[in-house]
């Protein structure tokens, strides 16, 4: 099929390579403007420009595509493009951009959307943090056909897969990327035979995965351990959990919960409990404790608990 891929990480990288790999012509990709990043915040190509134009696919990277907002000439653009270009069908991976009315209704096969849960559950712009997050024992990836609303469209393909329990978002990212390439190549192909169908999604059981901040990745150790732990889980690798200790501020990228009766009288949220090279950084927390396996100081390497104490001294009954 004749497909404009809009997309801008490497979650959608991945959709994109399956769906050139599967002999279907990109005839062109939009995708978010470089940005600076890095240290000397230099101009950085996302991961679906990366790939489109090592395989000669032509890219247009506009700010915006609303012909009602604070670009119109550059959106105008945009659309002329759309409408010039061949296509059957929009194919949409985390954009980042909102595709207005007036662009969803080009493609004279719609645009369809992998989106990385089970919706309803976690419509928007995080669902994968947020479902490690809320400690959820699966998750999984949708194909559904675009329309005005937030993640609101009939689905076309569902598959379920479980959260392990030492899933990063990170980690579980790669396998939704992978199973989202999968779906979408099979999606295209039942498209092609008019085999692809859709089915409203449920009214009941909707949830939002808001947009991620660096400052909701500060840990409070009045919360529950478990909760702790989810959440460093969730923010890992972006933005990354993190905690003050002594006027220095230190990412935390792997913890576990330790459930030893610790008396609340004996010791408050956020005192070090234990802070050895054979029981690495144990904390108090408002519900059992929270043992930090790996750390990071600025400007440092990730290292484990018991390798980072040699290099940064912590004391029994020391705060974060």
């Amino acid at each position: 099929m004749k497909i404009i891929f809009a997309g801008t990480p490497e979650f959608a990288a991945v959709a994109l390579k399956a769906l050139h790999d599967a002999g279907h012509a990109i005839t062109l990709v939009l995708t978010q403007p470089d940005r600076p990043a890095g240290r000397g915040m230099q101009l950085h190509a996302s991961a679906v420009k990366q790939f489109a134009l090592a395989h000669n696919i032509p890219v247009a990277q506009p700010v915006s595509l609303r012909l009602d907002g604070k670009y119109p000439d550059i959106a105008r653009e945009a659309h002329a493009l759309l409408q010039a270009t061949p296509h059957d069908v929009m194919i949409v991976a985390a954009y980042g951009l909102i595709l207005p009315l007036s662009v969803l209704s080009i493609p004279t096969q719609g645009c369809i959307n992998i989106h990385g849960s089970v919706l309803p559950r976690w419509r928007g712009a995080a669902p994968i943090h947020r479902a490690i997050e809320a400690g959820d024992i699966e998750t999984g990836v949708t194909i559904m056909q675009m329309e005005q609303g937030l993640d609101t469209g009939p689905m076309m393909l569902v598959k379920r897969i479980t959260i392990d329990a030492h899933d990063t978002t990170g980690i579980l990212h790669d396998k939704l990327a992978a199973l989202g390439a999968e779906m979408i190549v099979d999606a295209m192909a039942r498209l092609e035979k008019n085999q692809l169908t859709a089915t409203a999604q449920p009214e009941t059981g909707v949830t939002y995965a808001a947009k991620i901040t660096k400052e909701e990745a500060a840990l409070d150790f009045n919360l529950a351990a478990d909760i702790l732990e989810r959440k460093i889980r969730a923010f890992n690798p972006f933005p990354g959990a993190f905690a003050t200790f002594g006027g220095v501020v230190l990412k935390i990228w792997g913890a576990e919960v330790v459930t030893e009766d610790y008396s609340k009288a004996q010791f408050s949220a956020g005192e070090i409990i234990h802070a050895d090279t054979q029981n690495g950084v144990v904390v108090a927390c408002g519900m059992d404790a929270l043992r930090l396996t790996i750390l990071q100081k600025p400007g440092g390497k990730r290292l484990p608990a018991t390798e980072f104490l040699r290099a940064f001294p912590m004391i029994d009954g020391q705060f974060f």
